[in-house]
């Protein structure tokens, strides 16, 4: 993810996620994290044929503990494998990075992410308690263990992915 790609994620943010989007100052906070030496962020984008932004992920890693921020994939790309595609980039630089596990919270009204998450040996570890407002939904947070040893899928889409994020 580059600067120009924040106005067409924060119009795709808003779209799945209405109630709680992030703001164009938290992607670029986001962005700059990813730009000099011991960067602790990671974010892709996937466009479709058209170049058109389809989907993007983000991965904060510190310390030997990472964190997806964020994965969204737009609502006519869902069941493609695209959100497996991002997860897996997300995976592998955690792993890139020497990260022991990787944690994220997902809404627990989104049975859907949490299958995605699953598939990919995340367990549930624990609830926090209204966690997205300003809806008060809690979130699941779930667990990988050791994603550098992780089983991924192959990508089964036709997007385009470009990456950000300092290579260590």
């Amino acid at each position: 993810m580059r600067w120009w790609d924040i106005e067409p994620v924060l119009e795709l943010e808003r779209v799945l996620f209405p109630e709680d989007a992030w703001s164009a100052g938290m992607f670029w906070s986001e962005l700059a994290e990813t730009r000099h030496p011991g960067a602790t962020r990671h974010y892709t984008v996937a466009e479709d044929g058209t170049g058109r932004i389809a989907g993007y992920a983000g991965l904060m890693a510190v310390g030997g503990e990472g964190d997806v921020q964020t994965i969204a994939v737009a609502r006519e790309h869902w069941g493609t494998g695209l959100g497996s595609r991002l997860l897996t980039e997300l995976v592998r630089e955690a792993g890139r990075r020497g990260c022991a596990d990787l944690l994220l919270e997902v809404r627990v009204d989104n049975p859907r992410a949490q299958r995605l998450y699953e598939r990919f040996g995340f367990e549930p570890v624990g609830v926090r308690r209204n966690y997205y407002q300003p809806a008060g939904v809690d979130a699941l947070v779930m667990r990988l263990a050791d994603p550098a040893r992780a089983p991924l899928p192959e990508a089964t889409d036709d997007m385009r992915t470009r990456t950000e994020g300092a290579q260590q």
